[in-house]
């Protein structure tokens, strides 16, 4: 059955391989992104051949986030089924070496921007009496690489704001479930590297370990065995497909590192302390 879908940060990688699959699936498209007329104009014009229509927004904007939404329900009838957060920003490096604004940077996208974008879409979404909200987190939400903890800790913020509003919603229609996608060969491990190199240059050899890791995923990517990072797209086609009330709370895609150990070993402390505080009503999508 069609749906109609509004999917974040569709210039590159997940998030444009997500809206040309969905659109493949006989989906109705909706794909956002900073600069259609400008930096992305090109990407922009080939998701419209495809025939996905395309809404300007930033995720780091609370004007840019309502207003795209006012566009999107002016063009559905106040219709939306799906909304995929996509949207995302990496920086890596040694964490002290990187920067406040640069912290912030992260935080505002990957955290504030869903923030951002649950909160234009839910009193639509709530009045309509259905929906299904994807997060896309990480297995850095669950598990801890050096030199990537700043970032891994926009992903445990996401984690549990997703885990949150998925309890909040569940009376309400709304389904609301975490992908953690592994590493893939996406635009987001193009490196942005700590912009405090002289503070990273104190770390003497300690600070050739990320640059040596990064020449070590460079190697996985380009390898024959890289990963597909077509899996993500695939695994959201399948959730979208999964009638309401028997997704999973939450997806790892790809090798999880232990991350898949890490949701099976929280899942039953997490259900009996909602239980023990008398919520257990949440845990089920009322439909």
């Amino acid at each position: 059955m069609s749906k109609i879908v509004l999917v974040t940060g569709t210039s590159s990688g997940f998030g444009k391989d997500t809206a040309l699959t969905l659109k493949a699936a006989g989906h109705q498209v909706f794909a956002t992104m900073r600069g259609i007329n400008g930096k992305h104009a090109e990407v922009a014009r080939e998701l419209q051949s495809k025939g996905i229509e395309l809404i300007e927004l930033d995720v780091t904007s609370d004007e840019s986030v309502e207003a795209a939404f006012k566009t999107l329900f002016e063009k559905t009838g106040g219709k939306l089924d799906v909304l995929i957060n996509n949207a995302g920003l990496m920086v890596q490096g040694i964490s002290e070496a990187i920067t406040t604004e640069q912290t912030h940077q992260m935080f505002n996208v990957n955290v504030l921007g869903i923030q951002r974008t649950m909160r234009a879409a839910l009193p639509q979404l709530r009045k309509n009496g259905s929906g299904l909200i994807i997060n896309i987190g990480s297995i850095l939400g669950r598990v801890t690489i050096p030199f990537l903890g700043l970032y891994g800790a926009t992903k445990f913020a996401v984690d549990a704001l997703t885990e949150s509003y998925r309890y909040e919603l569940s009376q309400l229609g709304i389904d609301v479930v975490l992908v953690q996608p592994s590493a893939y060969p996406t635009n987001l491990y193009a490196e942005i590297g700590a912009a405090d190199t002289g503070r990273e240059g104190e770390y003497g050899e300690v600070a050739e370990i990320p640059k040596a890791f990064t020449a070590f995923i460079s190697s996985v990517f380009s390898g024959a065995d890289a990963p597909n990072p077509h899996d993500v797209p695939e695994e959201i086609v399948k959730l979208i497909a999964t009638p309401a009330g028997q997704r999973p709370a939450r997806v790892v895609v790809g090798n999880g590192f232990g991350a898949d150990a890490v949701n099976e070993a929280v899942a039953p402390i997490q259900s009996g302390m909602i239980n023990g505080i008398g919520m257990a009503a949440l845990e089920t999508l009322k439909i």
